[in-house]
Formats: structure tokens, C-alpha cells, sequence
């Protein structure tokens, strides 16, 4: 990847221009012409380094989502994987080092249709599905610095509160947008056209929805591992709850914390109320990290797992509304 292909990967992770011809904007900043972007980024989708440009909406603001895991045994290990990536609601499914082996985040529109799908997984697989929806946030997709795997901004904490009630147009845009920016000129128009809006409806739409938190993050998605990323591993502990809300935040502080977040335990099986990601170039820089993060963070007394990451199944962006039309969007990346 030369010197042009990483700004536009690194520099456009937030404040991605919101107005009529944002991919002239970056050409001008560049100084490169527009084609050069546009060609640039559907190369770096081709290649698997760019996920999409769009959105990351918070958590269970405009549909419900919950991370899930499964006891698989081994040899059924792949056609189990195979099942649950087949799901339309199913956009990350990892093989963890754990007995609790597979992975996946679903979302759906709203819990109903969440509920639904997990039970329609444990009915396919025939195992029981251990559903862990998000508590409270403290540090979630708000970047990825690709010069040492940092995440990109601290403290950065916008809005929150319960699921947004959408009109017919806003479901629309979501839909659109699920896939990310078309990779045209005029990309908010494009999408207005298909969401019955204009295009100066669309980016008030997207501005008004990053400032409450609604977007956590507008811009760039990369997607780690082919981008030198090789190893990551969620870390979790269990933490006394009148004591995870401070612990929480003192991770999320943490450089190495790319993700930080509190979910339920679900005792007997479960015991860990706190998590947070943590990736790496190598299996040895992550252990590293979480070594020195339990002595910055005063970790040490709490129990604790490390479930390193295996295999990854899928790996796409969430799909909140189905049922409406979203194919017209060429996606940047194979999904």
C-alpha cells in the first residue's frame, strides 16, 4: 500500500465531508484528482482493506443487536459456522480459543426480530446460543490508527438512549447506507434518490444523527487483519457490578483498547461482565498489551479470560433493516 492509499484509509476514518461532492473534497486535499480517490477506493475494497465508507450507528439505535456465542463441538465446528454466517441478521462470526468457540454479532430490526433469529440458530445448529446484548458502552468503533493499531480518539463518547422510531424515509436511508457511500461523484444524492429525500436532506439527516449518537462514527471502515492486523483477542473479566462502570472507563482509556463495553454475565456458564478488544501485528504484541494493561488499570485482582481469535467466518457491516432495496449500492468490499 503506498503513501496515497493509506491517508485515504487513515486520514478519513472521521469527519468524512459532509456535503455534495465529498470525494472532491479529499482529491483537493490530496492533491490528487477525483478519479485517483474513486479509483483508489474501489481498489482497496477489491483487496479487502476497505470494509465501506459510511456509518457506524450506536449500539441498538436503530434496530437491536446483541453479541452471541456457542459450545460447538469440533468436528461440527465448520458446518455450524456455516449456518450461523448464512443468516442475514449475522454481520462478525469468529472462532474464539474458549469452550465457548464461535462467536457472532446479529442485528435485526428491532428485538423481536433479533429474538427470532437466534432461536432460528439454535433450531438449525441444535445447540444452545448464549445471547450477550450490550449494557452500557465506553468505548466503541471509533476508529482505527493504522500507524500502530491505536484507536484513533479518546473520550469520544456522543449521545445514547433507546432505538430511534424511524419514518418510511429514514428506514429508507438506512437500508442505503447499511453497504456504505456509492463510490460516485455525488454519493448523498444518490442516496436521497433511492430514500425519497434530497440530497441536502440526507446530510442534515447524517449530521443531526452523529451529533446524538445516533452514527457513532461516519467515514472509512478498515478492515484490520488485511491490513497487517494479524491477531486480536477479546478480553474479558469479571468485575463486582457496583465497580464496572469506573473499571470500564479506566480501560476504555487504555491505548491498546479498541473496543470496551459491559454485558451480562449468565451464571452458571458466564461469569464475565466486562469486555474489550484488543488487536495486534502478532499473537505476542497482544499478549503485551493485556499484560501491561492489567498493571495500568490495577486489573490484577479480578478474574479474568483471554479468548484469542482463530478463524474468522464473516466479517461485514450490520445489515438494521431488511426487506428494502440496497442492492443498487455496489459494496466496496467482498462480504
Amino acid at each position: 500500500m503506498d503513501d496515497f492509499e493509506f491517508r485515504l484509509l487513515n486520514e478519513f476514518q472521521h469527519a468524512f465531508p459532509l456535503h455534495s461532492q465529498p470525494f472532491r473534497t479529499i482529491a483537493g486535499r490530496l492533491g490528487v484528482d477525483v478519479a485517483a480517490v474513486l479509483g483508489a477506493y474501489a481498489r482497496l475494497g477489491a483487496r479487502g482493506a476497505l470494509s465501506r465508507i459510511g456509518a457506524v450507528f450506536g449500539p441498538n439505535r436503530v434496530g437491536a443487536s446483541t453479541l452471541a456465542a456457542m459450545r460447538v463441538p469440533e468436528e461440527r465446528l465448520h458446518e455450524v459456522a456455516r449456518r450461523v454466517s448464512a443468516r442475514p441478521e449475522v454481520n462478525h462470526n469468529y472462532e474464539r480459543e474458549h469452550e465457548w468457540n464461535l462467536w457472532f454479532v446479529a442485528t435485526a430490526q428491532d428485538a423481536a426480530a433479533l429474538a427470532a433469529a437466534l432461536g432460528a440458530v439454535e433450531r438449525e445448529c441444535g445447540l444452545p446460543v448464549m445471547a450477550l446484548p450490550l449494557i452500557e458502552d465506553y468505548h466503541i468503533d471509533l476508529g482505527f490508527d493504522l500507524r500502530d493499531g491505536r484507536a484513533r480518539v479518546r473520550g469520544a463518547r456522543n449521545g445514547g438512549g433507546g432505538p430511534r422510531v424511524l419514518t418510511g424515509a429514514q428506514r429508507a436511508l438506512v437500508a442505503a447506507l447499511q453497504r456504505g457511500l456509492p463510490l460516485v461523484a455525488r454519493p448523498y444524492a444518490e442516496l436521497g434518490a433511492r430514500a425519497g429525500m434530497t440530497e441536502a436532506e440526507v446530510v442534515a439527516l447524517i449530521e443531526r444523527w452523529a451529533a446524538d449518537g445516533t452514527i457513532k462514527r461516519f467515514g472509512v471502515v478498515v478492515r484490520h487483519h488485511e491490513l497487517g492486523y494479524g491477531a486480536n483477542a477479546m478480553v474479558v473479566w469479571d468485575v463486582p457490578d457496583e465497580e464496572v462502570t469506573a473499571v470500564g472507563h479506566r480501560v476504555a482509556g487504555a491505548d491498546a483498547v479498541t473496543l470496551c463495553y459491559r454485558r451480562p454475565r449468565r451464571l452458571p456458564e458466564w461469569r464475565y461482565n466486562l469486555f474489550c478488544m484488543i488487536h495486534g501485528r502478532d499473537r505476542a504484541q497482544v499478549a503485551g498489551e493485556i499484560e501491561a494493561l492489567r498493571a495500568r488499570c490495577g486489573l490484577e485482582r479480578y478474574p479474568y479470560a483471554v479468548l484469542f481469535s482463530r478463524r474468522r467466518f464473516k466479517q461485514r457491516g450490520a445489515r438494521y433493516v431488511t426487506g428494502m432495496a440496497e442492492s443498487w449500492i455496489p459494496s466496496t468490499a467482498p462480504s
